[in-house]
């Protein structure tokens, strides 16, 4: 069985995180191991995640950094320490569960029919987001993931900006992540597009995304608005790259 690493970014996850590991651990997935990669939370969540680790040696992992310099530099450095780990499948989602681990067992069976990344999808059929989302932001997020990415890099996406993924090894080191610049959550939207650019097989699974439960969302108008006009600069970037192209060599340690 492929060893799977789950990355987990945390910043003051301190309530989410024992229940994460717990949730993740049961998953019936051999080889599962977890990566939590925290910004030097002020709430105590490194430390939390160092005595997870202790309590599961070998299952649990944990990076420390040493600020909070956005999602994509905690993702790439994350994806970067697996590989050196020797994951051959590396999931990434969020600790606040509004990612469910529940859908990774779906992802790895989508993984098998010959894909090199399954996304989790709230814009595909099946797919859906909490009950409590307005109209208006439901309209805003589909419209900026099924039309204007899509429209904008040819994406064959129809949630660019989710950030629940499964990726195989080849793929994340063929992507070159030293390529990857975006440090907010436009990120998610550039390693979409470096993966299409890139000629890598991408598909979806419907997921239901729940609002977090506990602690506080880093998510607000600001980063939506960023994110959005980021977006052309990742066509100008990364337009001219093709399948030959790739990235061959693995990161090390």
């Amino acid at each position: 069985m492929p060893n799977l690493t789950v990355v987990l970014p945390t910043y003051n996850e301190r309530e989410n995180l024992p229940l994460m590991a717990e949730a993740l651990l049961a998953l019936p997935v051999d080889g599962l191991q977890v990566l939590v990669v925290d910004d030097n939370s002020p709430d105590g969540t490194g430390a939390i995640a160092d005595t997870l680790a202790q309590t599961h040696p070998g299952r649990i992992h944990v990076l420390h950094r040493l600020e909070k310099n956005g999602l994509g530099p905690a993702y790439i450095a994350g994806f970067k320490q697996a590989l050196s780990l020797g994951a051959d499948l590396v999931v990434q989602m969020d600790c606040d569960f509004s990612h469910q681990p529940e859908y990774i067992p779906t992802m790895l069976a989508k993984l098998d029919e010959g894909y090199d990344a399954v996304f989790g999808s709230r814009y595909v059929r099946g797919g859906s987001v909490d009950e409590s989302w307005s109209l208006y932001r439901k309209a805003l997020s589909m419209f900026a993931n099924r039309w204007y990415v899509r429209a904008i890099l040819g994406i064959p996406i129809n949630d660019a900006t989710g950030g629940f993924r499964l990726w195989r090894r080849a793929t994340l080191i063929g992507l070159d992540l030293d390529r990857v610049t975006s440090n907010g959550y436009v990120f998610q939207v550039e390693m979409a597009y470096l993966a299409t650019r890139l000629g890598y097989r991408l598909t979806e699974i419907p997921i239901y995304f729940p609002d977090r439960k506990r602690g506080q969302s880093k998510m607000d108008v600001r980063i939506q608005r960023e994110a959005a006009l980021a977006t052309f600069g990742l066509r100008s970037r990364h337009h001219g790259l093709k399948p030959e192209m790739r990235r061959t060599e693995a990161y090390s340690s």
